[in-house]
């Protein structure tokens, strides 16, 4: 659709929303549409920046109006592709929020991120499911499923949402739970945007005032030693105790540990949700495994939950794609060091294995559509594709690695699709529901109008 042919109905959008309406001439264009991923450049037709789920509503019956589809972000995180012919809702204005700690419960605006929520949860001794980066939009991280560092005792972050607020494809904005919209509260839960824009969540907070974790680096020398012990002792843990380890390819930047500038490095993470000597016990057999470039695990308060991965905080490119494992036999092992291990020059910088099970494998009390809850372990791969070498080969390695442990793969987890093929993602899900969740996308959005994992 031309600019010409948009400018009355745009007109019509701007008078009818609260928040700037903007079209890739305008002035803090970029701004709007810029995320966490510099690899992803959007360039949708016009961007809104909501205010409340009135804009929002606006927008998707704007759209719908005009024939095109709507995509939403709040933080570009998880968005991928160009946006061609789009209408991108912004939602990093929404943010309201409010911590009940009798309830035990917290209401966020879509465009909240997880840092704001452990800070108003910590006072009173509570805590979010949050991933290993508090920098992440809540939303798209909850829809997604949501993997996090309290996992393996309280499951995925979608398990625990009381309700929400959405504005489906028809521009009405609905409040769904478990007896209102039963059917969207399952597969919005697990199907992310496929179904409509979030507006507001609400969800349960566990009470998780400090844990006992942290990162230990060690040489790429010894990831064979590392990763295979970690294979052995990881599966014997208890549900307090979440862990994963990760072959970093760390560049020479002065604001990193001398010790680890320019270095290949082994990241041994763990957290323990018990006692500092219950903790201490737990880590000693990987401890023993070899020297240490640098141990930072110690008690720390909940809210400081960042440091147990050390997640980059700055926008950077991003290339990346997952897998979940059945099983991590040695051979699993020796797959991932020959294709990203230290004798390998690879370009990706990191590859990560982590421990699942517990609380993960076990079903919702109110039942969702996350996918991975079967998996083992799962498997996280990510490149930087800064030049046009490394965004050829970045794809091309990351794509050997996920061939490499193709006999033990068993899914994904849609937040760590990352660059997946819709079919890829589509396989996610068991066949009862996938067949669920696109006989309801082909019910409340049957012309399409939003993208997302799920296809009709």
């Amino acid at each position: 659709m031309t600019s010409s042919s948009l400018a009355r109905p745009l007109a019509e959008l701007a008078a009818a929303v609260a928040g700037p309406v903007l079209g890739p001439s305008d002035p803090g264009w970029a701004q709007e549409v810029g995320g966490f991923n510099l690899a992803h450049v959007p360039t949708p037709a016009v961007v809104v920046g909501a205010t409340g789920e009135h804009d929002v509503a606006a927008a998707v019956r704007w759209a719908a109006a005009q024939g095109m589809r709507v995509a939403v972000q709040a933080t570009g995180h998880g968005l991928t592709g160009d946006l061609d012919d789009v209408v991108l809702v912004s939602t990093r204005r929404m943010t309201e929020l409010a911590v009940d700690p009798v309830a035990r419960r917290a209401r966020v605006g879509a465009g909240v991120r997880w840092r704001a929520v452990l800070d108003a949860a910590a006072p009173h001794g509570l805590a979010p499911l949050c991933g290993s980066s508090s920098g992440v939009g809540v939303v798209g991280y909850t829809t997604g499923g949501g993997l996090g560092p309290l996992g393996r005792r309280h499951g995925f972050a979608a398990d625990h949402v009381t309700r929400f607020g959405i504005v489906t494809a028809d521009g009405v904005a609905r409040t769904v739970d478990a007896g209102s919209g039963p059917d969207l509260f399952w597969a919005v839960r697990g199907g992310r945007e496929s179904f409509g824009v979030v507006t507001w969540m609400e969800f349960e907070l566990v009470e998780q005032p400090r844990f006992h974790g942290g990162g230990i680096f060690f040489d790429g020398d010894d990831a064979p030693r590392l990763l295979h012990a970690w294979r052995k002792w990881a599966p014997g843990l208890g549900e307090d105790t979440s862990t994963s380890v990760a072959l970093l390819a760390l560049p020479p930047d002065p604001a990193l540990p001398t010790e680890l500038r320019g270095r290949f490095v082994v990241h041994l993470r763990f957290t323990h949700l018990g006692s500092v000597d219950e903790g201490e016990a737990l880590l000693a057999p990987m401890r023993a495994v070899a020297a240490p470039l640098l141990d930072g695990v110690g008690e720390l308060p909940y809210a400081a939950v960042d440091a147990v991965h050390s997640d980059p905080t700055d926008p950077m490119p991003v290339w990346d794609r997952g897998a979940v494992l059945g099983s991590l036999p040695a051979d699993a092992v020796d797959a991932v060091l020959a294709e990203a291990g230290p004798d390998s020059s690879s370009p990706l910088v990191l590859v990560e294995l982590r421990l699942l099970g517990g609380a993960l494998s076990r079903p919702a009390a109110v039942p969702n559509a996350v996918a991975g809850r079967h998996g083992a372990v799962s498997l996280y791969c990510l490149g930087v594709p800064a030049g046009p070498e490394a965004a050829v080969q970045v794809p091309a390695r990351a794509a050997a690695l996920l061939d490499a442990v193709a006999p033990w793969t068993r899914g994904g987890l849609v937040n760590l699709a990352g660059q997946a093929a819709p079919d890829t993602v589509a396989g996610y899900w068991d066949d009862d529901t996938r067949l669920r969740l696109a006989a309801l996308k082909r019910r409340v959005d049957p012309e399409g109008v939003f993208g997302g994992p799920v296809r009709a």
